[in-house]
């Protein structure tokens, strides 16, 4: 769809590198269930951007960028459980949860972006 592929864009940089250190945080979590969820919600932000830039559309696009802002949520929503069950240490949580944040409102700018110009 667009001319600079996925990986040049700042929030799936972003996004991707959030995963890696949250999946690197839960090495040690023996509730696999949670960790699993996890896992999954934080690797969904990059990948629906990816699918998203892949995508022929700006609407198609647009649609799996507000995936991404979903799943930001979700995972900014289990971080906090995680902190209060101790799978996660507070300060290194909170960092996760500033991070996340710092892409949900990236992505609300590229959705923002992308909306301007379907007509």
């Amino acid at each position: 769809m667009r001319s600079l592929g996925f990986e040049k864009l700042d929030v799936w940089k972003k996004s991707s590198r959030l995963s890696v250190e949250i999946v690197k945080a839960l090495k040690g979590c023996r509730n696999y269930g949670f960790v699993d969820q996890l896992t999954r919600s934080s690797l969904s932000i990059p990948s629906n951007i990816s699918e998203g830039e892949e995508r022929e559309t700006v609407k198609e696009s647009a649609r799996f960028l507000y995936f991404s802002k979903g799943s930001c949520g979700e995972v900014i929503t289990q971080l906090y459980i995680g902190i209060e069950l101790g799978y996660i240490p507070k300060e290194q949580g909170m960092g996760f949860i500033k991070d996340a944040k710092h892409i949900s409102v990236m992505l609300a700018k590229m959705i923002k972006l992308r909306k301007g110009t379907v007509r």
